[in-house]
């Protein structure tokens, strides 16, 4: 699959109008539905190839968001062998009480994973408790970025976004 056919392709199973409230506490009129492209194994293969190119050298893990993230950065690492840390909304209260579970990440270079980006406010909030527990956050990836001021915010917590698509690239792609 193509760049264009899947940027139509997730534009198509996962773009939804209606009111929405989004992460960011904005209301949006429209809305990327991730579980509609996650879910369906050839587009989330297709976003895995592509993303692949993403990766910079020398990252020891993909730091997969809870819970968008997950799904992108699994497939990321079946074509890459790079290893996976799931990253949790906050720390479980039980068992291990961890906040990142696959592996100890102090001292490592992770590679935070997201599907769709708004402001960026929970990879920020995640960036900072992963680097609090040593690891080392630069870089994070996404499917899309809405273009709300998220790469703006992430690079002030001094994080550089990469996303596969802009909303209005998608869209222009689409209108095509």
């Amino acid at each position: 699959m193509n760049r264009n056919e899947l940027a139509k392709e997730i534009y198509d199973v996962a773009h939804i109008t209606g009111e929405f409230l989004l992460r960011s506490g904005v209301i949006s009129n429209e809305y990327f539905d991730k579980y509609q492209f996650e879910g369906r194994p050839n587009i989330l293969n297709a976003i895995a190839d592509a993303l692949v190119d993403s990766v910079p050298a020398g990252i020891d893990a993909l730091a997969a968001l809870e819970m968008g993230g997950i799904p992108i950065a699994t497939a990321i690492s079946l074509k890459t062998g790079i290893p996976v840390v799931f990253v949790r909304k906050e720390a479980k209260k039980y068992g291990t009480n961890k906040l990142a579970e696959g592996m100890n990440i102090s001292g490592k270079k992770l590679l935070i994973v997201e599907d769709v980006v708004t402001s960026g406010g929970q990879i920020i909030i995640s960036a900072k408790e992963l680097r609090e527990l040593g690891a080392i956050i630069e870089k994070a990836i996404c499917v899309i970025d809405r273009e709300a001021g998220g790469a703006k915010n992430l690079k002030e917590a001094n994080i550089e976004l990469n996303p596969l698509f802009t909303m209005s690239e998608i869209k222009s792609i689409v209108a095509k």
